[in-house]
């Protein structure tokens, strides 16, 4: 078996690759970096296929926190994991655009699944899931119904602060002037999904259009990251693993010198 980890600031996720390249498990853990996530994102899923770690033949880490994990024959980014992983699971992919919980992604592949360019932006909250999470908080709604609330929408209130702190003042305003919790929840997802615009405009955007990350499980905001792209964007299967699975396919390339 090859393991692949992929350990972010916000969860852990682990993915198996058998002897013929085919992918075996995969395991999320929303526990991050300097957490027990990786450990229980791995146990869980060695017991859920009856592996023991003595199975494994090679481990790449990848990931916010990948140097930490001690267990690794080898580190690499999470922009060459998520191309190789999006290329596997998906086909015809150019663009990837990865939003997890404390940054966002845009990243150009080839038809090899070979990374030719890519932007990322780090540097604050705004345009992530951390911006999400913020912006239920103020609307009075659990995180995972937000894209059902959007979805209800019946106008587009637009939220221009690009700091999540501004932002949350500006919402909470804009609440306070009327607006409806729906139209908010809306503005939400305009509001990232325009700067990610922006970074696929840096990159190169080029359809066919894939997203992972957390962020890619609400609905919503890959109807209108779509929707603002002028271009279909569907989520990938296993889209938080993706990292995970390309990890792994590295670990696969790297024992069997492929």
């Amino acid at each position: 078996m090859y393991l692949g980890i992929d350990i972010g600031s916000s969860s852990s996720k682990v993915a198996l690759i058998g002897n013929n390249r085919e992918l075996i498990a995969t395991n999320v853990v929303n526990m991050g970096t300097g957490t027990k996530g990786p450990e229980e994102a791995l146990n869980s899923m060695l017991k859920s296929v009856n592996i023991s770690r003595e199975d494994i033949v090679y481990t790449v880490a990848t990931g916010y926190g990948r140097v930490t994990f001690r267990d690794a024959d080898l580190q690499i980014t999470e922009i060459s994991c998520h191309a190789k992983g999006v290329s596997y699971l998906m086909d015809g992919v150019r663009t990837i655009i990865d939003i997890g919980g404390q940054d966002a992604k845009v990243i150009k592949i080839d038809s090899d699944g070979k990374v030719k360019n890519f932007v990322m932006n780090e540097k604050c909250a705004a345009g992530t899931g951390r911006f999400l999470e913020v912006m239920a908080r103020v609307l009075g709604c659990p995180i995972g119904e937000l894209s059902d609330l959007a979805e209800k929408a019946t106008q587009d209130i637009p939220i221009s602060s690009v700091c999540t702190v501004f932002a949350e003042s500006e919402v909470i305003s804009r609440l306070a002037s009327g607006a409806s919790i729906e139209n908010v929840a809306r503005g939400a997802h305009l509001s990232i999904a325009k700067r990610i615009m922006g970074m696929c405009n840096r990159v190169g955007f080029e359809p066919v259009a894939a997203m992972t990350g957390g962020v890619a499980l609400n609905k919503n905001m890959v109807k209108v990251l779509g929707e603002e792209l002028g271009s279909h964007v569907a989520a990938a299967p296993h889209t938080q693993a993706a990292g995970a699975i390309g990890a792994a396919l590295f670990a696969f390339e790297k024992a069997s010198n492929k």
